[in-house]
């Protein structure tokens, strides 16, 4: 039986400049998202959608939390096959699809971990493992589009 964790959020509009929803030009799209005992993180729409660009969009965020739940996978798998993992940036991309009525959806997001390593001999598993935390990540399946992963390592020696 699957153990069940649960998670809560608050989502607060930000963005009434005094006539809420009048128009749709009349309001901010501005918001903040809080979790208990934890940093606020200020959000907006996208840019395209009359959103403020210095914050971050529910896009973004979509493509960085499968960017980061792949990493964390990742560096559990590799500690535990004896890959010693030294460095790790990935700079993920994603696409999405709007569609003629407003709509839209996300068609891929493709992870792009560049990974250093202490040995030249971890190379072949360190690019191995990125497949099993594809596997394991919490956030990639959930999705239904496709996560893919171009991984580049290195060693140190």
């Amino acid at each position: 039986m699957p153990h069940i964790h649960h998670y809560q959020a608050t989502t607060q509009w930000t963005g009434n400049k005094g006539t809420g929803t009048s128009t749709y030009a009349a309001y901010n799209r501005s918001y903040d998202m809080s979790i208990a005992g934890k940093a606020t993180i200020q959000g907006s729409s996208d840019p395209a959608f009359r959103g403020d660009k210095s914050k971050h969009n529910p896009e973004d965020l979509l493509v960085m939390t499968l960017s980061s739940c792949h990493m964390l996978w990742y560096l559990h798998l590799c500690a535990e096959h004896g890959v010693v993992v030294t460095d790790y940036v990935d700079e993920a991309s994603g696409s999405m699809a709007e569609n003629n009525d407003g709509s839209g959806q996300f068609t891929e997001v493709t992870l792009t971990p560049k990974v250093t390593v202490k040995e030249t001999s971890m190379i072949e598993k360190a690019n191995a493992l990125h497949h099993q935390a594809n596997q394991m990540c919490f956030i990639a399946r959930s999705v239904n589009f496709p996560v893919n992963h171009k991984p580049e390592t290195i060693a140190l020696s």
